[in-house]
């Protein structure tokens, strides 16, 4: 590692600090937690009460769409809301196409189990999910992988632990889908939404904040062309034709 690519000591000292706002704006923070968890639990709420798979869908899918259009006119970030819409939405037309009421979580927890896998791979195979998903979020993009190898360590760690968290959500979803009924499944699938998530962010939170602090490659690139730069009115300056 050069002089260039150590972490300076206030970058060190403010990694906490890094941390916390990076994670927050990854995973969406509260507001983000609930634009996940309310479409689901309205869905199972109002099947609880009515079991009318029509009106439970509906109402999941509206609210959802309701979600993005506050965001749009607050002029927020949609990633998130949208990210909800989409699932919602699969969710809905699967239920509806096979008319099981329990398949509107479906492509849910299969998306939760390719994101498991997806993460435990990607750490195998030494690119960890979790580098690229917040690497441009610190503004290192993949310098981590080559410069700054105790960060790719912790990336490493916060990946199996998101990995192996997830496997165990679906450890316990799936045979709930085989073998309970709609409302039961949808609640311990609601109750299952936050504290998983919650856990896995903590840990990614320990393990980061643990690590060296993140290269900003975006400010050695803004650095080394103001030195270009400089280089070039130096020599232009120098040159025999001004001197003239």
């Amino acid at each position: 590692m050069t002089s260039l690519d150590k972490p300076t000591e206030d970058a060190q000292h403010d990694s906490r600090a890094v941390t916390e706002a990076a994670l927050f704006e990854a995973f969406g923070g509260l507001r983000g937690m609930i634009e996940t968890v309310l479409p689901g639990l309205l869905f199972v709420t109002i099947y609880t009460i009515k079991k009318d798979l029509h009106a439970s869908a509906i109402a999941a899918l509206g609210v959802s769409v309701l979600m993005v259009v506050v965001r749009l006119v607050m002029k927020d970030t949609v990633k998130h809301a949208f990210s909800g819409v989409f699932g919602v939405a699969f969710g809905v037309v699967f239920a509806m196409m096979t008319g099981n009421a329990k398949d509107f979580y479906l492509p849910g927890m299969l998306y939760t189990l390719g994101l498991a896998l997806a993460y435990i791979i990607t750490t195998l195979a030494g690119v960890p999910l979790l580098g690229l998903i917040l690497g441009p979020v610190f503004k290192e993009n993949l310098s981590w992988r080559t410069r700054n190898p105790g960060r790719k360590k912790a990336y490493a760690k916060a990946s199996w632990a998101w990995g192996l968290i997830l496997l165990a959500k679906c450890a316990i979803l799936f045979p709930l889908y085989w073998w309970a009924d709609t409302a039961s499944l949808g609640w311990v699938l609601v109750a299952l939404k936050i504290p998983p998530f919650l856990l896995a962010v903590w840990l990614t939170w320990v393990f980061l904040a643990k690590a060296p602090a993140p290269i900003d490659v975006f400010a050695e690139m803004e650095a080394e062309e103001r030195a270009e730069e400089e280089r070039r009115k130096a020599a232009a300056s120098s040159s025999p034709s001004s001197s003239e």
